[in-house]
């Protein structure tokens, strides 16, 4: 296993420099929407000036919305002016006030058309960027998409930077069938498309087979694997799931898999990691927080479990809403109800009765109690898609908003849930819900598994819930926990199953065996790609030669996904812990070096980048990394702390002290710092000093087995023979067979 494992990480050297990432062939060639719409006219004319259409447009007269005959904008110190050019392009200058150094650019391209339309410039040959300052199309105004934010051009988050590369992180669902081809050995790209803009071919798939069919109807012969009609999507003849994994791509937050995009009628697992209801992305109870689109939010609603696809709400072609107003909603909720959904309650839902708000006031909007706005890119609305009953009874609870007071915002969630409760007396109310599962687990990690082990086991909970779940519960999981969920890794969900493997870390060496082999031929490539990556960490254990063929391939997937993204500077972070895990230095400081030049803001990697040279007794090389990380990460904790520990490894303990001193004056809460501080100063003999610090850090629980042993004898040069046995206790419960625990034990005796 050893072999197959360190082959692999071998080669990481060999294909991060220029070798190209194989994938399936389009079934067919792509032929353009102008085609398409010389039979489909009625299709086409509401397509064409749809948001779809104009998701990515060549600038000109007639796309470009924004002012560009000498308007100026000013942001952090720059001078933006927006002109055309004597051959009637696109330009913007920016002006730095402080140096007046002057930069140039040509608008490539645009993207959107409302409520704000955006402007791409080519930073060099086949490097689009997306550029931060937008235009405002309702209010004919220019405008920055981050006012707060203060970036120099070093910092990876600067428009200039990896995280806002059009080529990496837009295009793929801005066009159709979108390739980047980024070459990691030249760090360029030669990305190209079928087509800009999200075309027919985008979500019906390559139409050369059906425009073949349309020909000759009575010729089936190319349409082996296709559709009656010749597309990779078969919308006739799809059920509701069919339908919405062709939207998901695009409509959802997610971890790609590869480089260019699927073909239409692929399924997401293949192809994408859907991100869960983690915190900084979504409230507790699973209502949105940050701009994580619609995919995650659907799947937990009932409308969903349903049945309910996006086109019962949206025309496909024109991208609009199907009716105005509460009429969207009144097509199945009404006296009379709607074939193929029996579970509907008839009732009249657009009446005072219900809603109890004026007739036509805000309050009367379906989508103001039921589908909360939140405002993105400045200002974007975007509607929570989960279809959620109001529930200001949890707001107090989980910290989440609710509708009731978002619009009520001289009202507290009290008055709310006391209002609801009176006019629904046998609404819910008062009922459970995993929200409150998820807050309690996030502010006290393990406190609550047994609640997450509940919400796991309910078939009809929506299976992004269980997979959070279950992400929730790995953090903290032991291993009769982990084996009471062990159901997940074969449930008909391959989000569930690929929540499932984290828990293997919490179960011995065969039972993760047991589990995780299965999966690596799991239907679900995403699957199989977490499996292997678990797999990896897996020492000390026999491989049947069946199962090292299983890993090989699962393997080789997990490699040509991390190629297709060598571009982000998280990926690299991955592959310098990968080559750390083997013990290959050298292909581990490549990939930590290339983090940082893609994103100096990585602390992550700088820290490593040192620790390599520590390794290799060269003290003074890691000291200049860390300084330079630090020069990008003024103050940062982990980077002033892992200074610190490689200057006491030199003897250097003032200045280390001197170090930790100041950032325990600017952050007094951190126990890793109040640690390593009592540490040095119990290394220095300043005892008195020492004490207090060591028991700040243990009892905010970094009770590491080298802090207590040194808080313990610490206390046993005071004289403090009572408090060192309270360590000690400590110790023999936490680690109870660890030398340090022995060694307290001699020096209390």
């Amino acid at each position: 296993m050893r072999s197959v494992i360190c082959a692999f990480v071998a080669s990481l050297a060999l294909w991060l420099f220029g070798q190209s990432l194989a994938r399936a062939e389009a079934p067919g060639a792509y032929i353009g929407s102008e085609i398409c719409g010389e039979c489909h006219r009625q299709a086409y004319e509401a397509w064409v000036e749809s948001h779809h259409a104009w998701a990515w447009r060549e600038p000109s007269a007639r796309n470009v919305l924004a002012g560009f005959s000498g308007e100026t904008f000013h942001h952090d110190g720059i001078d933006y002016r927006f002109a055309q050019d004597g051959d009637g392009g696109y330009r913007v200058s920016l002006t730095n006030q402080a140096s007046q150094t002057v930069r140039d650019y040509a608008v490539n391209a645009i993207a959107g058309v409302a409520p704000l339309q955006q402007y791409l410039i080519e930073t060099e040959p086949g490097r689009l960027q997306s550029f931060d300052v937008v235009w405002d199309v309702a209010d004919k105004r220019w405008y920055h998409l981050y006012p707060d934010q203060d970036l120099p051009p070093e910092d990876g988050l600067h428009w200039s930077g990896p995280y806002k590369n059009w080529n990496a992180r837009c295009a793929e669902c801005h066009a159709t069938g979108f390739e980047k081809n980024y070459d990691p050995g030249t760090k360029t790209y030669q990305s190209r498309q079928a087509e800009i803009g999200v075309g027919c071919e985008a979500c019906h798939g390559p139409a050369e087979a059906h425009l073949a069919w349309a020909r000759a109807p009575g010729d089936h012969e190319a349409l082996e694997g296709l559709s009656p009609y010749g597309f990779s999507a078969d919308f006739a003849a799809s059920d509701p799931a069919g339908e919405i994994e062709v939207c998901a791509p695009c409509h959802s937050r997610r971890e790609p898999l590869g480089d260019a995009s699927p073909v239409a009628g692929s399924s997401f697992a293949d192809h994408y990691n859907l991100s869960l209801l983690r915190e900084g992305l979504y409230h507790p109870d699973g209502q949105i927080l940050d701009e994580v689109y619609v995919q995650g939010s659907f799947l937990q609603s009932k409308m969903y479990s349903k049945g309910v696809q996006c086109s019962d709400c949206h025309e496909p072609h024109g991208a609009r809403l199907k009716a105005e107003g509460n009429a969207v909603c009144t097509q199945c909720h009404n006296p009379a109800g709607r074939e193929g959904f029996p579970s509907l309650v008839p009732a009249d839902y657009d009446s005072p009765a219900h809603h109890f708000h004026p007739e036509e006031s805000a309050g009367a909007a379906c989508v103001s109690c039921h589908m909360i706005e939140r405002v993105y890119m400045g200002i974007d609305g975007r509607r929570d898609h989960s279809f959620r009953v109001p529930r200001p009874d949890l707001s107090e609870e989980t910290g989440s908003p609710n509708a009731c007071t978002d619009c009520h915002e001289d009202r507290t969630a009290g008055w709310a849930a006391a209002v609801l409760k009176d006019r629904y007396p046998g609404g819910r109310s008062g009922s459970a819900h995993y929200g409150q599962v998820f807050a309690a687990a996030r502010a006290v990690p393990g406190a609550n598994n047994d609640a997450l082990l509940a919400l796991i086991a309910e078939p009809e909970r929506a299976a992004i819930v269980r997979a959070t779940a279950l992400d929730l519960l790995a953090r903290t999981a032991q291993p009769q926990e982990a084996r009471k969920a062990l159901d997940s890794f074969k449930d008909p969900d391959p989000l569930v199953r690929h929540a499932a493997l984290s828990l293997l870390a919490a179960l011995p060496p065969q039972d993760q065996l047991e589990q995780a082999i299965p999966l690596l031929e799991d239907p679900a490539r995403s699957v199989r790609i977490e499996a292997a990556r678990r797999l990896l960490g897996l020492g000390g254990v026999r491989y049947p030669d069946a199962t090292l063929a299983k890993l090989r391939s699962a393997l080789g997937e997990y490699q040509a996904s991390l190629r297709a993204k060598a571009d982000f500077p998280e990926i690299q972070l991955a592959l310098g812990g990968l080559a750390l895990s083997q013990r290959n230095l050298p292909a581990a400081s490549g990939a930590f070096g290339e983090a940082v030049r893609l994103d100096p803001q990585l602390p992550q990697a700088w820290r490593m980048l040192g620790r390599i040279e520590e390794v290799k007794g060269r003290p003074e090389a890691a000291l200049a990394l860390l300084d330079q990380g630090l020069k990008a990460n003024p103050g940062d904790q982990l980077l002033v702390l892992s200074k610190a520990q490689t200057l006491i490894a030199v003897r250097e303990y003032e200045e280390a002290a001197t170090l930790l001193e100041t950032l325990l004056e600017s952050q007094p809460a951190s126990p890793e710092t109040a640690a390593e501080l009592g540490s040095l100063y119990g290394l220095l003999g300043r005892f008195e000093e020492a004490e207090p610090l060591m028991l700040q850090a243990s009892e905010a629980g970094y009770n590491s087995p080298e802090l207590l042993s040194m808080l313990g004898e610490t206390q046993v040069r005071l004289g403090k023979n009572f408090e060192a046995k309270s360590t000690l206790l400590l110790m023999q419960t936490l680690y109870p067979a660890h030398p340090l625990t022995a060694s307290l034990e001699k020096a209390l005796e």
